[in-house]
């Protein structure tokens, strides 16, 4: 059965908007735990632009099922990972002018400097996982550096402008979890997914958790989040 992780991060990019203490993130994650999420995620960016160090400090202590730490792959956050220890950390991109992460992780092109940090954060006992697209060669150089799981970056099939489009999209993503398998990597599976778009992801099989952020949050303005995390939790299972 699939898991929903969670991510929090828009409860805080409300909080940052006007620079206060409220929403809190952290009081997010626990009501989603309530509502049945597996799994909590936050990516701590560069530029702190809404997840700050203090949230992924107090989550540490206070999230119940499992913490995923969404980083880029640079010396600040692999030292900060390996002091606040995540159950999980992915790996992902990022550009500072982004609104959000753009795509996924190009491991063939950076192996040599992924491969050292990956073996630093597995040798305190954090999970690794790497966002990539659905791609053969992300995801056979995933598991050539080390990785214990791919988080298959599922953006491309939630913008398909039409019902052939989002079917090739589809198809690349069953290939991606095949190609993941067959390299022993656990396969996630995040990026776009919605209370209308995800059955067809879920109809594939294969993928064991799933990292929804952003149509949670916006749900869970209008229902509360414990009701959007409820609804989302069914479609995943």
């Amino acid at each position: 059965m699939a898991r929903l992780g969670v991510n929090v991060d828009h409860v805080a990019t409300v909080r940052q908007a006007r620079g206060t203490n409220e929403p809190d993130p952290v009081t997010a994650a626990a009501l989603a735990e309530l509502a049945g999420a597996e799994g909590i995620t936050v990516h701590l960016r560069e530029d702190r632009r809404h997840i700050q160090d203090r949230d992924v400090e107090i989550l540490r202590q206070t999230v119940q099922s499992r913490l995923n730490l969404e980083m880029a792959a640079t010396d600040e956050m692999v030292a900060i990972a390996l002091r606040l220890r995540p159950d999980c950390v992915t790996l992902v991109p990022e550009k500072r002018q982004e609104l959000t992460t753009e795509g996924g992780l190009d491991v063939l092109g950076q192996s040599e400097h992924l491969r050292p940090r990956i073996a630093a954060l597995q040798a305190v006992g954090i999970v690794v996982s790497l966002f990539v697209d659905p791609e053969r060669q992300q995801i056979e150089a995933a598991s050539h550096v080390g990785a214990d799981f791919i988080e298959i970056h599922t953006g491309c099939y939630c913008e398909a402008g039409n019902v052939e489009n989002q079917a090739l999209e589809l198809g690349k993503i069953a290939e991606a979890i095949r190609v993941g398998k067959q390299c022993g990597l656990g396969v996630n599976a995040g990026h776009g997914l919605n209370y209308r778009n995800i059955a067809p992801i879920v109809a594939l099989g294969g993928i064991e958790e799933y990292n929804i952020g952003h149509s949670i949050v916006s749900r869970a303005v209008l229902v509360g989040m414990e009701r959007a995390v409820r609804e989302m939790v069914e479609l995943v299972r």
